[in-house]
């Protein structure tokens, strides 16, 4: 009961920025959030979510506080209540070319544009998407405080886990399916052993190192 009861108390705190908006008018609320900023290999994902005002899906919260289980089966509950999911990628060469900050915001606007209903306002993560024409709110740690946002933060994360564990049955000798592309002492020893491969990001430090096989 004092589980559920947390639960309830924690759903609430996070819908308080929704109900805002929603009290104002304002419907279509998208909430936008990205992953993949870290990893030394793989794309960054980002994540729009827009959600109806009697979502009541109990358990939702920044992605980095659940396990990937909890993950799995809020991710399946948010797009079956969802009025629209959309996802967006930048891909390795993208982030090598434009820094990774850039690459993240060009998801995050992959995203919003892949949405199947137009939002009126959009909240997003830290930070304002460059080019998209619509009003949106920056909120400071947003997967710690909206409900969309932290929405937005799941379905980033497991769509993400999913294209890694799809690389590591291409480069096994990474263990991408256990490291999700992140710098582990595995990974970064795999890295000097291997050399780097098609998807591991050559802008980022330990892959550029001189010396390392396959590259110049």
């Amino acid at each position: 009961m004092d589980r559920e009861r947390r639960k309830a108390g924690r759903m609430g705190a996070l819908l308080r920025c929704e109900r805002e908006y929603w009290r104002a008018g304002v419907r279509w609320l998208a909430g936008v959030d990205e992953v993949g900023v870290g990893p030394l290999a793989g794309p960054v994902i980002a994540a729009a979510v827009v959600l109806p005002e009697s979502v009541r899906e109990r358990g939702v919260d920044d992605s980095k506080r659940l396990t990937a289980a909890q993950r799995e089966d809020l991710a399946g509950r948010i797009r079956a209540v969802a009025l629209g999911v959309g996802v967006g990628r930048a891909e390795v060469d993208e982030i090598d070319r434009v820094n990774v900050y850039q690459a993240a915001l060009l998801a995050m606007r992959r995203a919003v544009e892949a949405l199947p209903v137009q939002p009126e306002r959009v909240l997003v993560d830290a930070r304002t998407i460059p080019g998209i024409a619509l009003p949106q709110t920056p909120m400071v740690k947003g997967d710690q405080r909206s409900y969309s946002i932290a929405a937005a933060s799941i379905i980033a994360k497991v769509t993400r886990d999913a294209l890694m564990r799809e690389l590591d049955a291409t480069y096994p000798q990474y263990g991408f399916g256990r490291n999700m592309g992140y710098g582990t002492a595995e990974h970064l020893e795999a890295i000097a052993r291997h050399g780097p491969c098609p998807v591991h990001r050559r802008s980022f430090s330990p892959v550029r190192q001189p010396g390392l096989p396959g590259l110049a």
